[in-house]
């Protein structure tokens, strides 16, 4: 009979699975209805809060602002519910108020309704790639899609707003950063040169 997903593989015991969630290098996090049911110690340090602070928080508290939130959600749960799982490079929100980048990825336990529950790997990717502070929220959700491959075109239909607007934030965050085209900028964005 096959293991349920929830059973340990055979030859562990919850307690040997217990102890690789805690101590595991990266941030690790069980989600219910985007509020954090559990998290390890590398997840807790990594947002300046000890792991048993965030038990119950939404992790609405761990983004730079409510349409952050909002807006990040709504593109995982449309893949998650494609696919059941969904990862991406965005920039998160340190206790102190210090916006970092974080790799994140994560996987449903159930497709149809995919933060029910579902289990999250974050990793801090800062050191490779640098925040600009003086960036807006919409200007920072560009740039995550920029980064990400994405065209123009695709920036605007997920963002509802037109090719033209997000040309425009383009050119003021090109500005902003003082690069002389769009791969120079997201180049400096990440830390690249």
């Amino acid at each position: 009979m096959p293991r349920h997903p929830t059973e340990p593989p055979d030859g562990m015991d919850l307690d040997t699975l217990a102890l690789a969630f805690e101590f595991a290098p990266v941030g690790l996090c069980v989600s219910q209805d985007r509020r954090i049911r559990r998290c390890n110690q590398a997840f807790g340090e990594m947002f300046g809060y000890a792991s048993d602070e965030l038990a119950g928080q939404s992790l609405a508290l761990l983004y730079p602002s409510p349409d952050e939130f909002e807006q990040i959600g709504a593109q995982g749960l449309a893949v998650m519910q494609d696919t059941g799982r969904y990862s991406d490079e965005r920039i998160m929100k340190h206790r102190s108020g210090r916006l970092f980048w974080v790799h994140a990825s994560g996987q449903s336990l159930q497709r149809d309704t995919p933060f029910a529950c579902a289990v999250w790997m974050f990793e801090d990717i800062s050191a490779r790639r640098a925040v600009t502070n003086d960036l807006t929220v919409r200007e920072r959700e560009i740039v995550r899609q920029l980064a990400a491959g994405a065209s123009s075109k695709q920036i605007a239909r997920v963002l509802g707003i037109s090719p033209r607007t997000v040309e425009g934030h383009r050119a003021r965050i090109i500005r902003k950063v003082g690069a002389s085209s769009a791969s120079e900028m997201l180049a400096r964005l990440m830390g690249l040169v």
